[in-house]
């Protein structure tokens, strides 16, 4: 990617205040369906996100712009940074319209940054008001997250802002997500643009990358033989997204949810795509559990892109010792790095420095967990 030197002194920032309320709920996505999130007992957590993100930053000195609440200026508020401009008022409910009503307002302004905190829906609407004239930098809170314009967490995002005018600014792709294709269990994706983007290696994600090699599939199926021959009865196993976990399911002779979570135990599917309510209802039923996750191609994501269901509080009642990653060697081999993003810093940090990885029969690997603090 081609790299430019940037300035920083001023930050036009905003909120999608219902970005990733899908999540946990089992949605997929919050696109068009907020209402639907908040009937299934979905809460808002973009503000949340964003407010890790700006604590850090009370004291700096930074020109704040921003949109009124609540878009902006209480998280703002919240985060004790008291002196900013509002420059937009939105709507009720919220659209994507105000997204880019707000960073037109800021590139008026003459922002020397973008910082909003979403998805990936988000990013496309930031990329439509202001292209390639602003640097822009999104502190992930949506569901997927395929796009490489977000840091990896509201820490790194922090570091990447108080390093400002010390760093480059890259060209960063941008990813058209089809969300009611992703809710059928379909990933489909393309490139919608590329934006600007300041850029630390460790500190900001990658895209997402999908392996279909015949060596993989014959790898998956070598994964799937091993897991199904160390299954425990009496145990219930939470099984993430994915095409490596969905050959596990197939091993055992059910049918996968591709881009959900389901729960098995003792061969049969208790639960098919279950948000974060069902899994610990069901491990209130049984606390003796396991969970298989396969991280995000090249980004390295184990937790918190697209498997918000296996919550902070799934994994505390399951215990980080009983996570079982899986990747294939090709995926590996394209993914130097892991990372963990759950919402909860503790339980991240928890995690440890590195993670086993099952990677075939009987083989695994030993891969590095980054925590950027």
């Amino acid at each position: 990617m081609r790299k430019t030197t940037w300035m920083m002194r001023s930050i036009g920032f905003l909120v999608n205040p219902v970005a990733g309320m899908g999540g946990a709920v089992g949605l997929a996505g919050t696109d068009g369906k907020a209402d639907e999130a908040i009937r299934r007992g979905a809460v808002p957590r973009a503000a949340d996100r964003a407010l890790q993100a700006l604590s850090p930053l009370r004291g700096e000195e930074i020109r704040w712009y921003t949109s009124a609440a609540p878009m902006g200026r209480d998280v703002l508020e919240s985060a004790g940074i008291e002196r900013c401009t509002v420059l937009h008022h939105p709507a009720a409910p919220t659209t994507a319209a105000d997204t880019r009503a707000a960073c037109r307002a800021f590139l008026e302004a003459g922002v020397d940054l973008i910082l909003f905190c979403g998805g990936d829906g988000t990013a496309r609407d930031v990329l439509d008001a202001v292209g390639r004239e602003v640097p822009i930098l999104g502190i992930p809170a949506g569901v997927k997250m395929y796009s490489a314009v977000f840091a990896v967490n509201p820490a790194a995002a922090a570091d990447l802002i108080r390093r400002a005018g010390e760093i480059p600014c890259r060209e960063s792709e941008v990813m058209d997500v089809d969300e009611e294709a992703y809710r059928s269990g379909r990933l489909t994706t393309h490139l919608y643009g590329y934006a600007r983007v300041p850029f630390i290696p460790e500190r900001i994600q990658g895209g997402k990358q999908v392996f279909e090699q015949q060596d993989e599939e014959r790898a998956k199926d070598d994964i799937a033989a091993f897991i199904s021959e160390v299954i425990l009865p009496e145990t219930l196993y939470i099984i993430g997204a994915g095409s490596t976990t969905a050959r596990i399911m197939e091993r055992l002779g059910l049918v996968p949810t591709l881009l959900g979570v389901d729960v098995v135990r003792n061969g049969e599917i208790l639960a098919r795509n279950a948000d974060e309510r069902t899994l610990l209802a069901l491990l209130g039923k049984h606390p003796r559990a396991k969970v298989i996750l396969s991280p995000i191609g090249a980004q390295g994501f184990v937790l918190g892109r697209g498997n918000q269901q296996i919550s902070p509080s799934v994994l505390r009642k399951t215990g980080l010792r009983n996570l079982i990653v899986v990747a294939t060697p090709g995926k590996l081999a394209a993914t130097p790095l892991l990372y963990v993003d759950s919402g909860d810093p503790e339980l991240d940090r928890e995690v440890g420095d590195s993670l086993q990885v099952i990677s075939g029969y009987r083989i695994a690997q030993r891969k590095r967990v980054v925590h950027p603090d």
